[in-house]
């Protein structure tokens, strides 16, 4: 293979209660890149967007994938990468994921298809750590993947693929200001008070249960974060005004969307998350605040040839 083209998914992480541990892919947002051989040995990258990220492949999270992957094979010609955003850089929909997983998984396609899922999320975390100055996986894994996938451990790595309600769909607003990862990591506590820590994990194992059964009542009644969304959620203009009118609308539940400033919302069928979007747009209409609205269903795919 010379040549390929990818869509790259945008991903929600975290889900509320399962910071950095749970995350799943979305089916109509997401990265086009493309991946060519070329004779000259290394990487070049072209940004083909507007959203001024760096063509310097030690300062772009693809870049930084692709060099660790060309530095372990080291093979005889040099890849030309590429990169239309469609996810805004700072937007809380896994954007730098969408980029590194997709460098990964378009470099393994020209290498000749020689490393698996999990040795893929390993590159990418390499594009992670650049961008939020923190190795996780809970955005690249789900773009790697798709469907939700949970990150029982860092090291080693263990990825597990949850099964996802055929009816769930989600709702997100993006307020278009940016919120960097790296800054929003920085409010968060190094210690929980193990009341809410239990509260939590319960919360987290009810979320998975109901994922496993389609039990959409347990899925809203665990979408409950109580120890980094009330200090993430000050980063957000209006959230809970948001959050009350997702519920309102008739959504199982609602929270940020990886570190912000995106609010997600989950709901049972597409009409019922078409509704809650509406609500959303509806706080946002008249705040003067630009924002962007999806609805998506869970992308089960991940990351997908659009040709080569």
């Amino acid at each position: 293979m010379d040549k390929i083209k990818i869509f790259s998914p945008a991903t929600v992480a975290n889900v509320s209660c399962a910071f950095d541990v749970l995350g799943f892919a979305l089916s109509n947002v997401g990265d086009e890149m493309t991946f060519r051989k070329i004779p000259e040995k290394g990487l070049k990258i072209k940004m083909k967007d507007n959203m001024h990220l760096p063509n310097d492949p030690r300062k772009n999270v693809a870049g930084v994938v692709g060099l660790a992957m060309l530095k372990q094979v080291m093979p005889d010609f040099g890849v030309e990468m590429e990169i239309t955003k469609g996810i805004k850089p700072g937007s809380g929909i896994g954007s730098s994921a969408a980029s590194a997983a997709g460098a990964a998984f378009g470099m393994n396609k020209l290498l000749g298809d020689i490393f698996d899922l999990k040795t893929l999320v390993e590159f990418s975390m390499v594009g992670e750590s650049l961008a939020s100055g923190v190795r996780h996986a809970d955005n690249v894994a789900p773009a790697v993947y798709g469907g939700f996938t949970l990150i029982r451990s860092l090291n080693p790595l263990d990825i597990v693929q949850i099964p996802s309600p055929s009816n769930l769909f989600v709702s997100i607003v993006h307020p278009l200001i940016e919120v960097r990862t790296r800054n929003a990591r920085k409010l968060l506590k190094h210690s929980v008070n193990l009341r809410d820590a239990v509260v939590q994990w319960g919360n987290i194992a009810g979320l998975i249960s109901g994922l496993f059964m389609e039990d959409y009542a347990l899925i809203g009644r665990s979408l409950k974060d109580i120890i980094v969304e009330p200090v993430r959620s000050i980063l957000i203009p209006l959230f809970d005004e948001l959050k009350d009118a997702s519920v309102g609308a008739g959504a199982l539940g609602s929270g940020i969307s990886g570190s912000g400033p995106s609010v997600f919302a989950l709901s049972e069928g597409h009409e019922n998350a078409i509704a809650v979007a509406d609500a959303m747009r509806a706080v946002y209409q008249n705040s003067g605040i630009d924002f962007d609205v999806y609805v998506s269903g869970v992308n089960k795919n991940g990351i997908e040839i659009i040709n080569s």
